[in-house]
């Protein structure tokens, strides 16, 4: 390893991390970011008034496709055996908002980070696209992993941090 990232082999070169002989646990990895808009965009939504329908149940399943393609779009991720991925789209009116967030589960060797990420992220962007003729000002924001457990690194919580 190379300043101990452990997608780079000792001469600094990428590669994709063996896990052969790490043992199958459970894992869990919850990801969480806002699509941040006016009040009146947020309204259009929430009321079900958007001209390409649903945007609410077309972003969640986005992201849950996301989750499942993520070994596709970012080059050193395992495919991995998903066995839940579940998203909740929150509107939150005092932001105003989307607040979104990922859950993903795998019995494996490796984490489901990058795929809880991946979920939320393409799960924002397809609320942007499905509202951006009316608000092109639209800001994504936050996007972080907020939970992950299981593996050798044991449980990661952003509450748990200073």
């Amino acid at each position: 390893m190379t300043s101990g990232l452990t997608h780079f082999d000792a001469e600094g070169a990428a590669h994709m991390v063996d896990v052969s002989d790490k043992p199958v646990t459970a894992r869990v990895a919850v990801a969480r970011g806002t699509v941040v808009m006016t009040a009146e965009t947020l309204a259009l939504i929430t009321s079900g008034q958007a001209k390409k329908g649903d945007v609410l149940g077309v972003a969640r399943l986005a992201g849950i496709m996301a989750a499942k393609k993520t070994a596709d779009l970012i080059p050193l991720c395992h495919p991995l055996p998903l066995t839940k991925v579940a998203l909740t789209l929150t509107p939150d009116s005092a932001r105003p908002g989307i607040v979104v967030e990922a859950t993903v589960k795998t019995g494996g060797q490796t984490g489901v980070e990058m795929e809880a990420l991946t979920a939320v992220s393409v799960a924002c962007l397809t609320i942007y696209d499905m509202v951006k003729a009316v608000e092109k000002s639209m800001r994504i924001e936050g996007i972080q992993l907020i939970l992950k457990e299981g593996g050798k690194s044991g449980r990661y919580s952003l509450g748990d941090q200073p």
